[in-house]
């Protein structure tokens, strides 16, 4: 029986140059609470200045707010919404990377909304609409400007958890992959991979559907064709193209179908060690993780769909995935990450299981098959070297 849901009112303008055309959208509002990251790249590249130039054009005034991290953090997105509101700023624009589209959706609540974030990321529902978001990615990774959710840390209780609020789909993205050609070589690499694992995991996941299948069939190709490439040389604009559109279908693919408990453990990775970058975490755990359901051949047909979508075209077996993985990590230069240079201890593999369950536990529902938290320490075990 065919069955899905699909709700996706963002209004997705792609291609290069497309930052070019953001006055001539229908924008939600006279004034916008610009959103983006502590770092300078946003600034130096002109991305800001572009970004700032075009919303006068439209005759829309401007804040902006600048102090988000790789990891956002929870006391950044409550000041943001607080900075939004006493400046009468009535839409979000949300110019950055995963961590600043992520934390754009809790600016824009905490806007409308009074309380602690943190009760709110325990199940407490959010009782006013939050502000309409336009988002424009600099990156290609999270697919994160085209869904209503995201994923904040607390470091005062070391805990990463991913939530939000269905109002929050933002009303326009603006995906230029011109503005990704200056990502460093290492984080096109890691991001990549990010896309590459939300489409992964729809494709093993038990909610997986008719139409989520074919689009992150699509997106998988795309990641294993183009990412060596784009690793290689920033400036390959085709290659950028393709990665970027892997990384917007994504959060479609997401929106239509569950992730897996694969982001589970990251998240909890990155809750215990901050400094750990989401894609790196995910690629560490990536072999041992899917390799544990190629063992209990709990879904053999989708992985050889998925070894063949990334080059292996004879595939006849659920190992000739791990084989394809294996591979795409070697030609981006990732294959030798562990996590031991992140400071992580083979002592904390049930610590981190245990992490990742009561964090964001409702991912292990979507699994192909039962996955104990002793099941997920020998992962991490696996994955420590």
């Amino acid at each position: 029986m065919m069955k899905f849901n699909f709700n996706n009112p963002t209004n997705i303008l792609f291609g290069r140059g497309t930052l070019n055309e953001l006055s001539r959208q229908q924008l939600p509002g006279k004034k916008a609470c610009v959103l983006i990251s502590s770092g300078k790249s946003t600034r130096i590249n002109g991305y800001l200045e572009r970004t700032l130039e075009q919303l006068k054009m439209a005759d829309v005034d401007y804040v902006v707010y600048d102090k988000f991290t790789e990891n956002p953090l929870k006391e950044h997105c409550e000041e943001g919404g607080r900075f939004a509101r006493e400046n009468g700023c009535d839409f979000i624009v949300a110019l950055g990377g995963g961590a600043v589209l992520d934390s754009s959706k809790m600016v824009s609540s905490m806007a409308t909304n009074d309380g602690d974030l943190w009760d709110y990321a325990k199940g407490k529902a959010f009782q006013n609409a939050g502000l309409p978001i336009v988002t424009i990615p600099t990156t290609s990774g999270t697919g994160s400007e085209v869904n209503c959710s995201g994923v904040i840390s607390n470091l005062e209780t070391q805990e990463k958890i991913g939530f939000g609020d269905v109002r929050n789909v933002p009303v326009l993205a603006i995906v230029d992959p011109e503005l990704m050609k200056t990502v460093p070589a290492k984080y096109t690499a890691y991001q990549g991979f990010d896309a590459l694992f939300h489409n992964t995991e729809v494709m093993i996941s038990k909610s997986l559907n008719i139409l989520s299948e074919v689009i992150a069939l699509s997106a998988i190709e795309n990641v294993a064709k183009y990412l060596p490439r784009a690793v290689k040389d920033g400036s390959d604009m085709e290659a950028r193209e393709h990665i970027a559109y892997a990384s917007t279908v994504a959060g479609i693919t997401m929106n239509l179908t569950l992730t897996t408990a694969e982001h589970s453990m990251e998240h909890s990775m990155s809750a215990y060690h901050h400094n750990l970058p989401h894609g790196a975490g995910l690629i560490m755990i990536s072999k041992e993780f899917y390799q544990f359901f190629v063992d209990k051949h709990a879904c053999d047909d989708r992985f050889i769909k998925m070894a063949k979508a990334m080059g292996i075209k004879n595939a006849d077996k659920a190992e000739d995935f791990i084989t394809a993985l294996v591979e795409l990590q070697k030609a981006c230069g990732v294959d030798e990450l562990k996590m031991s240079d992140y400071g992580f201890r083979n002592s904390e593999a049930m610590t981190l299981a245990k992490g990742a369950r009561s964090m964001q536990g409702f991912l292990y529902t979507s699994n192909p098959c039962e996955m104990t938290d002793e099941d997920v320490a020998g992962i991490f075990e696996r994955s420590y070297c």
